[in-house]
This record gives C-alpha cells, sequence and structure tokens, in this order.
C-alpha cells in the first residue's frame, strides 16, 4: 500500500493513538485540535504536524492541507462535529476516504445516510480499515457488540468474486466469525455449510475485532 496523506479531527486519545500507528506505517499525519493545550501536547509527543482550529471549518481544512489529502479521519468526541467534518471534506473539497467514528453506536446508520464512508464505533478497526482497499459500498459496519469487542457487519460479494457459487464450507473463515445470514434478491437466508454464495449477495455476520479485516479479506477475494 502506497503510503499517503491523511488529515486526522481531534487530537484525544484516540486521535494521538490512531496517528501514531498511522505513521509507524510510514504515512503522512496531520492532526486538527482546537484545545491550544492538546496542541502543545501534540507537537511534542509525536513527530505529526499539529493544526490549531476547529475541524469544521473550511479555512482549517485548508491549513491542514485537505486539498492534497487521500483520508480525512474525524475522531472527536462530538459525533455531530465528526459528520460535519467528514461531509466538508467529500461535498467541498472531495476527499477520496472520509472516516468517522461514532461515539454512539445508535448514530450508524445517520452518519452512513449523510454521506460517511465508513462509520466506525471501534476504533481498533480505523488505522486498519484506511490502509485496507475496502469500500463502502462494500462493507458496512452494522453494530458493535461487548463494548466494540465484536461488530455485525454486512459486505456484498463483489461481481469479479472468486467465490461465486462457493459453498460456505468451502471457504475458510477466520477464528471468532461467523456469517449469521445472507440477503440475495431481497429474500433473507438463514444459511448452513451447504449454503452457496452468489454475487451480489449481501452476507451479514459477526466477528471478534481481531478477526474483523482478516473476514472482511476473506469475502473480498477477486
Amino acid at each position: 500500500m502506497r503510503n499517503m496523506r491523511i488529515v486526522i479531527v481531534g487530537g484525544g486519545k484516540v486521535g494521538r493513538y490512531l496517528a501514531a500507528s498511522l505513521m509507524d506505517r510510514k504515512n503522512r499525519i496531520t492532526i486538527i485540535e482546537q484545545d491550544r493545550f492538546r496542541c502543545r501536547q501534540l507537537a511534542n509527543l509525536i513527530d505529526a504536524e499539529v493544526v490549531l482550529g476547529d475541524g469544521t471549518d473550511p479555512d482549517v481544512l485548508i491549513a491542514a492541507g485537505i486539498q492534497r489529502a487521500d483520508c480525512l479521519v474525524a475522531v472527536t468526541g462530538s459525533d455531530e462535529t465528526n459528520l460535519v467534518a467528514v461531509q466538508l471534506a467529500k461535498e467541498q473539497f472531495h476527499i477520496p476516504k472520509a472516516i468517522a467514528r461514532t461515539n454512539d453506536p445508535r448514530n450508524l446508520e445517520t452518519m452512513r445516510a449523510l454521506g460517511v464512508d465508513i462509520p466506525v464505533s471501534s476504533t481498533g478497526m480505523i488505522a486498519q480499515l484506511i490502509e485496507q482497499e475496502i469500500g463502502a459500498a462494500e462493507m458496512q459496519l452494522l453494530a458493535t457488540l461487548n463494548k466494540g469487542r465484536a461488530s455485525i457487519i454486512t459486505i456484498t460479494l463483489s461481481e469479479n468474486s472468486k467465490l461465486h457459487q462457493r459453498k460456505l464450507r468451502d471457504i475458510e473463515l477466520p477464528a471468532g466469525s461467523l456469517i449469521i445470514s445472507i440477503v440475495r434478491n431481497d429474500e433473507l437466508i438463514i444459511p448452513n455449510g451447504n449454503t452457496p454464495l452468489y454475487t451480489g449477495d449481501e452476507i451479514v455476520a459477526v466477528c471478534e475485532g481481531s478477526s474483523q479485516i482478516q473476514l472482511l479479506k476473506a469475502l473480498k477475494k477477486s
């Protein structure tokens, strides 16, 4: 995966952890934080560019290099702020990918409906999702379980998938994951080992945090 320019809105614990993780993978990171004291702390703790300001202000986003960025991630403590930052980045600056952390999982569907590419409530997934070739049309996070330690996701089987007509028993899924239903032509199917998959199937699965990306990779085979 090529190195990316990533703008992070929110310099709290989540933003700091995310920045450090992504910088370890040689990405170029800019953090936007509106608290002056926290900005100074960030500048002393990590080797990332830190911009003082509001991530929902277009001028601040420009100062952070949003026009050259590959991805914006909004991880403030306010779902409303995260949503506005993502909408602004997509609609005004046409950023390729926008990810928002939802502090309240009940807001996942609202964020998705209002244009967030990938709304995530489990912070452990964010860094991995940024660097995986997973599009919003293919993956959706429906809910989190056990305080974010597990997730219910859907993924649509692509047209060129090698899993077309393969039976579930013949597909190697990661430990800690389970396919619980399939929606095909608006019909709900409760699968078993003999159930075949077809392109266009919307697969609903539950998985532990450590197996989420592996499951997505397994179901994206093409």
